[in-house]
């Protein structure tokens, strides 16, 4: 993953009466390279299952999972469809979540690895999730947390693995996400106490010594 910006997986289309359009009408205003969720179209739900079916026929949705579709953009080949960490997003929210492991490397840029799925550290998993491996963690004060923020603690439970370049680098990669307000030193400190990685508490106490984090 190059970054971490978030994608856009609510309700993406603001009328100031939705009830007087029709779910076929709101699914052709949405816009390209969103999610459509058939719980949130107006009308009964009846007239949504059949709406998002009529679009999907029509090319213009992609079926993600049960209740959830993708407005991809149109192409020769046919429609793009999502990312695999934008639909973990998209149904697991995010609260909480982050990349983990070489995907939480790469969102530091600390590793050269590309990993062959997404790894996404979360509260709660739910039903396999094409391309995407879940690690569920129950520190439920990560939900305080960005995803960089998630991402960093992920790296802290093997530095030694996932920092290509060594302990210093990374300390460099904080130091510099820090200062430009990426990550807060005040939110990681109170949500590193809930760690039940001992690592995790270990390497960041020393990368806090190191860095000497300012509230």
């Amino acid at each position: 993953m190059s970054g971490l910006t978030t994608v856009d997986v609510t309700f993406p289309v603001h009328f100031g009466d939705m009830a007087t359009l029709s779910p076929a009408a709101v699914i052709r205003e949405t816009r390209e390279k969103t999610f459509v969720r058939v719980d949130r179209l107006p009308g009964s739900s009846t007239a949504a299952r059949k709406a998002a079916s009529r679009a999907v026929k029509d090319g213009l949705l992609l079926p993600v999972r049960r209740g959830l579709y993708y407005r991809g953009r149109r192409t020769r080949y046919g429609v793009t469809a999502p990312r695999a960490e934008e639909v973990a997003r998209a149904v697991l929210g995010t609260r909480g979540i982050g990349p983990a492991g070489y995907s939480a490397a790469r969102a530091w840029g600390v590793t050269t690895q590309i990993p062959p799925v997404w790894h996404i550290a979360t509260l709660r998993t739910v039903d396999p999730i094409d391309g995407v491996i879940q690690h569920e963690r129950r520190n439920l004060a990560r939900a305080d947390l960005n995803e960089k923020e998630v991402a960093l603690l992920e790296l802290l439970r093997s530095p030694e693995v996932y920092v290509e370049a060594g302990w210093d680098a990374l300390v460099e990669k904080v130091r510099t996400a820090l200062r430009s307000g990426e990550v807060s030193a005040t939110r990681l400190r109170e949500a590193v106490p809930g760690e039940y990685n001992r690592s995790v508490r270990d390497n960041f106490a020393r990368l806090e010594a190191t860095v000497g984090m300012a509230a």
